[in-house]
């Protein structure tokens, strides 16, 4: 049961990745590489890196993210790295075949090639993070920064992709070129939050289970993240319970998902919005 139970998740995956990597390839090869517009993260890198060189875009994607994944490769696992490279090899390889072999001249609008090569990343990228795999190594460079400085993660980010609009500028002497490029970064991460859990960047999860202890350990080890457990009993009154509470990002609720699921099948699993946080959870 276990073994069919990994399969199909594992086939699951597979295929949220190629969905989520021909998007992607999409967004970029057909909107924002015409109109000269990045996006964020390592593909945003290798955007830049082609404005500069004329290298392909695919094939730089692949020389930015591969040194980082072997860098990175103590920060995840080695199914997750797995996943990762497939992604990132699938997405390279179909970005430079769109842009070799399709004729596409892209939209004379700024507009619509800045919303749609937006959603198209952003889409793509969030169905790679549902796949339990990665779209590029930003996230690393993110985890191997904060933890040899104070600095968060998202915030190791943010100035990464505020690196990359200020690049655009100066590469095309273009202040607008900077703020399209903004939009886009901003309107990729509104779609990845969308088709991961929805636009709230926090949830609160309550988990129930015959486990709780094990689950717990697990978060707390595997995933860094602290929470509460709550005591209580069903509404008759004859069986306790333990309830988890935690407070975690979006983008990581996939990845808790999986190991709740690995720990406990039976696992009740339930997210919430955090439309507002004061203080801390832990």
């Amino acid at each position: 049961m276990p073994d069919k139970f990994s399969s199909v998740r594992e086939l699951k995956n597979l295929l949220l990745i190629c969905l989520g990597s021909t998007l992607l390839a999409g967004g970029v090869a057909f909107f924002l590489l015409p109109a000269n517009i990045a996006t964020g993260g390592t593909p945003g890198m290798a955007m830049i890196a082609h404005y500069v060189s004329l290298i392909s875009t695919g094939k730089l994607m692949i020389i930015i993210n591969i040194p980082l994944l072997l860098i990175g490769m103590r920060y995840i696992s080695l199914h997750f790295a797995l996943r990762t490279i497939f992604a990132i090899a699938l997405s390279s390889v179909l970005i430079d075949l769109f842009v070799s072999r399709v004729a596409w001249s892209g939209v004379s609008s700024l507009l619509l090639a800045t919303i749609y090569g937006g959603v198209c990343v952003g889409a793509g990228v969030g169905l790679v993070l549902k796949g339990n795999a990665s779209a590029g190594g930003t996230t690393i460079i993110a985890r191997i920064v904060s933890s040899y400085t104070h600095y968060k993660p998202a915030r190791v980010i943010l100035v990464l992709d505020a690196m990359i609009i200020v690049a655009v500028g100066f590469i095309f002497s273009d202040i607008e070129k900077a703020l399209w490029s903004m939009i886009s970064i901003y309107i990729t991460s509104q779609i990845i939050d969308k088709v991961l859990t929805g636009a709230i960047p926090e949830k609160i999860v309550h988990i129930t289970s015959a486990h709780s202890n094990e689950i717990g350990r697990a978060i707390k080890q595997q995933m860094d993240i602290d929470g509460s457990v709550l005591s209580g009993h069903n509404l008759s009154g004859d069986t306790d319970k333990s309830i988890l509470f935690v407070l975690i990002g979006a983008r990581r609720v996939p990845k808790l998902k999986t190991l709740v699921l690995e720990t406990d099948p039976n696992a009740l699993m339930i997210v919430m919005e955090a439309s507002e946080i004061t203080g801390s959870a832990h």
